[in-house]
């Protein structure tokens, strides 16, 4: 009975010391790479993802870069020839791109049909050169710029009302 006891005592303290254990924990890595298989260290995993991230970092730039060079267009305020700054960096990266490959640009001044063909011929005058103004101050050489102003002739969108007339008063760079 004594050696029946020392048995059930044994197994009972073999059952305690089982529930006590500790299982190990389910990955809880939220960074979708499997760090169970892989060997690598946590430092090595965190330069890995940080180098990831900086990669798409850099193509969302590159796509930002490329969308504003493909925008050729500036527009203005009703009777206004003063850039809007939103177009500064679309303007500077023109200009950078001019002169790295030494190209040359029309600027086409154009106004809205509001106002005498002599106003608005004026008028696209001032805007394109305050454009020329704006890429000279970039580096742009001025004999790699011509002004050239259609005023109301060359509308962009046919139409009488505010958002047509919006979409006519530009500049357009057009590469030679």
């Amino acid at each position: 009975m004594q050696h029946f006891l020392k048995l059930l005592t044994l197994i009972t303290f073999s059952l305690v010391i089982a529930a006590c254990s500790t299982t190990k924990p389910a990955d809880t890595d939220t960074s979708g790479v499997d760090t169970t298989d892989t060997g690598l260290s946590a430092e090595e995993i965190a330069r890995r993802e940080a180098a990831e991230a900086a990669r798409r970092a850099q193509e969302a730039e590159a796509a930002r870069i490329a969308a504003l060079l493909n925008s050729n267009t500036v527009y203005f305020g009703f009777d206004q020839d003063v850039i809007d700054s939103e177009y500064t960096e679309m303007l500077r990266l023109h200009a950078e791109r001019m002169v790295r490959d030494n190209r040359s640009v029309i600027l086409e001044g154009h106004a809205d049909e509001r106002g005498t063909p002599e106003y608005n011929l004026a008028l696209g005058e001032r805007r394109a050169k305050a454009v020329a103004q704006l890429l000279r101050t970039f580096g742009v050489s001025g004999s790699q710029i011509e002004v050239v102003s259609f005023g109301e002739e060359s509308p962009a969108v046919a139409g009488h009302e505010e958002s047509t007339w919006a979409k006519n008063r530009r500049v357009e760079l057009n590469y030679k």
